[in-house]
This record gives structure tokens, sequence and C-alpha cells, in this order.
């Protein structure tokens, strides 16, 4: 029997997948789980929470493990995680996704960012930051985002066995997808062995964030304004979209398009800005401006239906789409 390198006060040793409909975090947890249960001889438990069961909306997956002579009898979501594993790098913009971390916790994100880049971007004081191209090697496998995560997270929990997991993807594969199960252990060996890693240690007098529930609301009988006005709605123009892009993103050529709104037919999230300026003869004409990427959720069937190959897909990129973002002008909103 192998022994937890950390455990909390019940005994646990936890794991939170924080990603996005169609990545595979749920699949990937209740592998991992199965891993350490019949590989490595420890109880654990899987379980997932979502919304509208989506694709492209946010997903957790929560993973607990422990000894063989602890019960576990918890079942709510894994708050105060050993590890957490980032699929969507993009999620840090409108989620929580380092919530509740230790300062010697793990946090290994889905990117092709540095770890110096990554601790920046999503604010982390301190701990341990592990970097793992995990798209750019489903996407050269021809394979799914959760083997190479998985294999990255096999790299780091290092109490659970890589070989066992081999077996589970076989196991899990052979009988309805025979072609698939090659091409998941290929791209989960590669997540073990491409991932990276660096320690930062928590600067000198500085603490970790105190840790706030993640169900903690944030208007309340305690925290609402006076008058209790809500003063920044849901609505669809606040909405960022980008977290839905599994990978792919559209980029635009002005040169090549030809203004004939193809794109703009098929798009479901009203992702094209237009502006009304003279033709060459002096008439008022709908000339395409470009794309507004905070809407844009890389279905890509702009490219597919442009005649001109004015859009083409490219590898997601959250530079190129800050940079070349054309925002929409909403003239009777405050976004």
């Amino acid at each position: 029997m192998v022994s937890l390198p950390k455990m909390n006060e019940l005994g646990f040793f936890e794991i939170r997948l924080e990603s996005i409909g169609g990545l595979g975090a749920n699949l990937a947890g209740k592998m991992l789980a199965e891993a350490g249960v019949m590989g490595a001889e420890l109880n654990g438990v899987s379980f997932s929470s979502y919304g509208s069961e989506k694709k492209g909306s946010p997903v957790k997956a929560h993973i607990r493990f422990c000894g063989p002579d602890t019960n576990i009898r918890d079942t709510s979501p894994v708050e105060r995680p050993h590890v957490v594993g980032i699929f969507h790098e993009s999620l840090s913009k409108t989620v929580n996704v380092i919530s509740g971390i230790y300062e010697d916790s793990l946090v290994l994100v889905n990117s092709t960012r540095s770890t110096a880049e990554l601790k920046e971007k999503m604010k982390l004081k301190g701990g341990t930051i592990a970097v793992v191209d995990a798209i750019g090697i489903a996407l050269e496998e021809k394979n799914r985002v959760n083997m190479a995560m998985l294999g990255a997270l096999f790299r780091l929990c290092d109490f659970l066995d890589a070989e066992f997991m081999k077996g589970v993807i076989r196991k899990s594969l052979e009988k309805k997808y025979p072609q698939a199960v090659q091409p998941a252990i290929r791209t989960f060996e590669r997540g073990y062995n491409e991932v990276r890693f660096e320690t930062f240690e928590l600067p000198e007098g500085e603490t970790m964030p105190a840790f706030v529930r993640q169900d903690t609301p944030v208007l309340g009988y305690e925290t609402q304004p006076l008058g209790g006005v809500i003063t920044n709605p849901g609505n669809s123009i606040l909405k960022d979209l980008s977290i839905s892009r599994a990978g792919m993103m559209p980029q635009f050529d002005d040169e090549k398009c030809i203004h004939c709104a193809a794109c703009d037919n098929v798009c479901p999230d009203f992702c094209f800005v237009w502006d009304e300026l003279p033709d060459k003869k002096g008439r008022p004409q709908m000339f395409l401006q470009g794309i507004d990427y905070q809407y844009c959720k890389g279905c890509l069937k702009c490219v597919v239906a442009c005649p001109t190959e004015a859009l083409s897909k490219s590898r997601d990129d959250d530079d190129y789409a800050e940079k070349h973002r054309v925002p929409h002008r909403f003239d009777r909103a405050i976004v």
C-alpha cells in the first residue's frame, strides 16, 4: 500500500479539476479515482459538479483519496485542494480556479506559457505551478485533452501507478473504440513526460489569501449595496464566452474579405463587428471590421462558411485575441 504525500484534518488527499464541458474532466476524474482505488489500494471517491451540461460551460471534478482505514463520508465539493488541474487556461478570467489552495498546493495548467507567466496571470503568491501543452499534444496525437492532463497529473501525484493507468485506458476504450486505445496511451505518455513544473516560495512576510467558500454569495444581506440595487446585472453583453474555446479560434484577413456576411449568417454568438461606410462609388455599404473575441467560443462555423478564405482556423491564443479584438460599440449599454 502507498502512503499519501499530505492529508487534511480528515485524512483526505484532495484533487479538484477545473474545466469546461467537452474536455473530458468528468471522465478524467473517474479514471483517476479508479487508478487510486484499484491500483494503489486507497479509498477514493470521484464526482463532478456542473450546470447546464452544455459544451463550453464550466465543470468541476472532485477526487478524494485516503488510507484504507479511513472511511469517506464527505461528498461535498473539494474546497481546499492539494492539487488543482486547470484544463482551460482562460477559465481564470471568470472562475476563481485557485480558490482554497494551500501554500504547498500543486497547480497544473493546460497552457503554452511559462510557469512565471502563469504565476503572474493567476495572481499566485506561492506554491508549485506545472504546465503542459495538453491541447497541442491532443491535436498532434488526434486524441483528447483529458488524456494529456491525466499523464501530467500522474507525474505530479507520484503515489499513483502510471502503468496501471494505461490498463484503465485500455479497459475503458478497447470495446467501443479500439482504434483510440494507442493514441490515448501516447497522449497520456506525452503528458507525463512533457509536463514541466517550478516551485515558488511564498515571499517573506506574506500569507495566502484567507479561504472563502465558493458558495459565499457576492450579493447577500451583508454585501448588497444600499437600497438593494444590483449594479452589475447579468446579460449577454457582459458575458465572456472566450473560456468556451476548446483549442481553436478563427483569424480574420481583411484583404481577402468581400464583406458578403456569410460568416455573420452562421455565427451563433454575435461575434462579427460591422460598420456602415461608403464604397468606391460613395454608396453606403456594410463593411466587416473584425471579430469581437469576447463572444467567440471557437465553433469555427464561420471558417467553413467563408467563400474566400478570409477566415482561417488557428490555435487559440489569448494574446492574439486581445491584440486583434475589435470590440462591439453598444450605444445604450454600460460595459
